[in-house]
């Protein structure tokens, strides 16, 4: 029985042996076969360094400055904005503007009363009916004269009648002229 292995071993290294043989042969059959070589060559991926598509890439770069530009400048309006409407909502700024308010609408109201102010003289001897003025307000030049509508040059009055010429010069120098009628309308009915 020991023959038996011994043979069955032996047998087993042998075929092992012939394997490893021909492994190796068939190894240095395809080594042996021509190398076909080349030249090694260095190309640069980014278009700066190799000049394809270098416009492109230029206008890429470009295109990501500008929308990052862009990006800045708007968040910088859009925090002044902020900043405005929070400075405008404060409480002493609707304050201001509440003042502001009812001091125009005084002034406009003693304008009117001054302007339509009608004497007489046997109730009250110490009225004085004004028949022009002139006050600033922010930088305008406002006037007014009680005068007669004596020219066809003079817009929305009929001749003979009574108006006041209301003369508005503004910062500028531009000017606008208002004549406004006396007594010849009614309100109601």
């Amino acid at each position: 029985m020991g023959k038996a292995i011994n043979k069955i071993l032996t047998t087993k290294i042998k075929i092992n042996w012939i394997i490893f043989t021909l492994g190796f042969c068939c190894g240095l059959l395809l080594l042996s076969l021509p190398a076909y070589t080349d030249e090694l060559t260095h190309k640069f991926k980014s278009p700066s360094f190799s000049g394809i598509g270098t416009s492109a890439h230029y206008l890429t770069i470009e295109n990501q400055e500008k929308s990052r530009r862009d990006a800045i400048q708007k968040d910088i309006e859009s925090a002044l904005l902020a900043a405005q409407r929070e400075a405008e909502n404060t409480t002493m700024a609707k304050f201001m503007r509440n003042l502001e308010s009812r001091i125009y609408s005084q002034l406009s109201k003693q304008l009117v009363e001054s302007l339509f102010k009608q004497c007489d003289l046997t109730v009250d001897p110490t009225c004085v009916q004004a028949t022009f003025g002139s006050f600033a307000l922010e930088g305008n030049t406002i006037s007014y004269q009680k005068t007669t509508c004596n020219t066809a040059e003079m817009e929305g009055c009929v001749i003979g009648e009574e108006v006041i010429v209301l003369t508005i010069i503004a910062e500028d120098g531009t000017e606008t002229i208002i004549t406004i009628p006396i007594g010849s309308g009614q309100f109601g009915g």
